[in-house]
């Protein structure tokens, strides 16, 4: 898979760490950004991943910066990404399978280097199960985000 990445500068650190072991379980990474800690703003980074999987750049994303919640807002104002906060590997796989999460966010003082490449690595792993109550599920999440960008305008819609 192609999994782009990016993190403000209180992500940076981690984000580095992360890019080697996606690319050591045979991902491909687009590295958005940032490219060192100087101070930056997380709803560039997170608006660059989240364009870069509704542009099909890109399979999946990940997103760090110091909680990970600003960059989990950011990257779902954007139409057909399905981003969550994760601070278990639970969540970062079952979002996956039930939910179609296309976006993992994590939070650098939040979680650790060994739960961050642990909640990575479920999440990678991890398939959508095409179960009907799932595909039913995910299917009235599409429609609401349909209505939504429908009502938007230009900004959302596609």
């Amino acid at each position: 898979m192609k999994i782009a990445i990016g993190a403000d500068h209180a992500g940076f650190e981690l984000k580095e760490q992360l890019k080697r072991h996606v690319e050591q379980n045979g991902h491909q990474v687009v590295d958005l950004g940032a490219y060192d800690q100087t101070p930056s703003d997380y709803p560039d980074f997170a608006a660059a991943v989240g364009q870069a999987i509704r542009n099909r750049q890109a399979d999946r994303g990940i997103i760090v910066c110091g909680s990970g919640v600003g960059a989990c807002i950011v990257a779902n104002k954007i139409r057909g990404v399905r981003a969550a906060v994760c601070h278990d590997t639970y969540s970062a796989k079952q979002g996956v399978e039930h939910d179609d999460m296309n976006v993992l966010c994590l939070g650098s003082r939040v979680v650790g280097r060994n739960v961050a490449l642990e909640l990575v690595s479920a999440f990678l792993n991890a398939q959508f199960s095409r179960e009907e109550r799932h595909a039913r599920r995910l299917a009235k999440v599409l429609a609401l985000e349909e209505q939504a960008c429908s009502k938007d305008g230009p900004n959302r819609s596609s």
